[in-house]
């Protein structure tokens, strides 16, 4: 600080050495005044436009940096100023105590809006930050390298490689700082895709999967080659990972690739209502492991991509959503067929759900044994909305049109008819008919 010292003097301004210290703490004080003016004034031209420029670019999912953006940017400009402030002269102790300060509080309070915004927890998001602040701190009063230098003595030696309490904080921090990266760029890939106008459902979501698994290795890639990472090292590690997974992973790893399977060739998408064993529902989700399936009843089903590749599933609206649903009804012997049949297709075609084309169709189907078997045959367009539900708003109109026009729906019932009774048996019979079973009244 001699210069700054020859400066003041050359302009008449002697400073006694008493009031040294009193320079250096107004020097950081005008610092860190100028630095605070500067990210309010940044914050307010450009925070908003940021906001709204990534409010675009990440859709649905920009609402956690969206509102903190400018915070964000007036953190981020206090920050860089005064880093740049502190790296510029070699100030006094004091002088570098309060920007060290101010910069650890800046990039602590950045630390923890970035991280909140990707959904970390509280507690992580604080314990970063704080992480942060304590670093620069320690950084401005010199005593980092002490502290770098007890983290990397603290460990063992494992071969030729030292693995130290200092290694383990690089890693944790780098996988950390990537994850947030990662998260990030996610967001605005998986908006630009689903913006896409020429993709359907399932190539979007293919895409995205693709995508995200490139960004990871992409970011397992940058991070060993930060943390200075050999890879010849890590050959027994991937040899014993590919033993696990040829022994212990095979159904995750033949999930993930019936996942895969199922996005490429589209047999199964979003949206789309399926039947798969006792499970009756629409697609939610397919994802890594498991396909979603949301029944009419509203429970979640998590059935394994491997399960929709190897069983039978029936797709009700693979090439259409047009299905055609079967209503059976049964009507007496005795009654007028033909008008029964009229009212049962009148009744179909009131139905909200069934389609006017093509029109519903009533077909005699069998002569039961205690009933003339018709089959109602309607075509509805909204499988996802319930099939159960369409039978019986059918049944309900046809159960009224048959009461108003007493069209008998009969029950099964069976008439006996013998031929000849053994002998002596009609005696016995008529002695029981005429004397009921049980003890005699006393007629005295």
């Amino acid at each position: 600080m001699q210069e700054i010292i020859t400066l003041l003097a050359s302009w008449g301004m002697v400073i006694p050495a008493d009031q040294l210290n009193l320079l250096a703490v107004a020097i950081g004080i005008a610092f860190l005044a100028i630095a605070m003016g500067l990210g309010w004034l940044l914050s307010r031209l450009a925070g908003t436009h940021l906001s709204g420029a990534w409010e675009r670019v990440a859709g649905e999912r920009a609402e956690g940096l969206g509102p903190r953006m400018v915070r964000i940017v007036y953190h981020i400009v206090v920050a860089l100023f005064l880093a740049t402030a502190f790296f510029a002269l070699e100030w006094w102790t004091y002088t570098d105590l309060i920007l060290g300060f101010g910069w650890g509080v800046s990039a602590g309070y950045l630390v923890w809006h970035i991280f909140r915004a990707v959904n970390f927890a509280r507690w992580t998001a604080f314990g970063l930050g704080f992480f942060t602040f304590a670093l620069i701190l320690i950084n401005s009063v010199g005593g980092l390298e002490r502290v770098t230098f007890i983290f990397d003595r603290i460990g063992v030696d494992v071969g030729d490689t030292r693995i130290s309490l200092l290694t383990l904080l690089t890693i944790a921090i780098t996988g950390v700082a990537l994850f947030a990266i990662v998260r990030i760029i996610h967001r605005v890939i998986s908006h630009s895709v689903n913006r896409a106008s020429g993709l359907d459902p399932a190539q979007k979501l293919l895409i995205d999967k693709l995508l995200t698994i490139a960004i990871m290795v992409g970011a397992f890639f940058i991070g060993i080659d930060i943390l200075g990472i050999d890879l010849t090292a890590l050959a027994f590690f991937g040899g014993a990972l590919g033993l696990a997974v040829g022994f212990g992973m095979q159904k995750t790893v033949g999930n993930l690739i019936a996942g895969v399977i199922l996005l490429m060739d589209r047999s199964i998408k979003p949206g789309d209502v399926i039947e798969v064993g006792e499970s009756f529902g629409w697609v939610n989700k397919i994802g890594v492991r498991a396909v979603s399936i949301i029944t009419r009843d509203g429970k979640e089903h998590l059935i394994p991509n491997e399960i929709l590749m190897t069983e039978e599933v029936v797709n009700w609206s693979y090439s259409s959503r047009d299905v055609r649903v079967h209503v059976e009804v049964g009507v007496s012997y005795r009654c007028d067929i033909k008008l029964a049949q009229a009212l049962m297709r009148q009744a179909a075609e009131e139905s909200p759900r069934v389609l006017s084309s093509p029109k519903p169709v009533v077909w005699l189907k069998e002569f039961g044994d205690s009933a003339v078997v018709f089959d109602i045959r309607v075509w509805i367009k909204d499988p996802e909305g319930g099939v159960g539900n369409m039978r019986a708003d059918v049944l309900m109109r046809v159960w009224d049109k048959f009461q108003e026009h007493d069209i008998e729906i009969p029950f099964p019932q069976r008439d006996l008819h013998v031929k000849e009774w053994p002998e002596g048996k009609p005696e016995a019979l008529r002695d029981t008919k005429s004397e009921p079973p049980g003890p005699k009244p006393d007629t005295a």
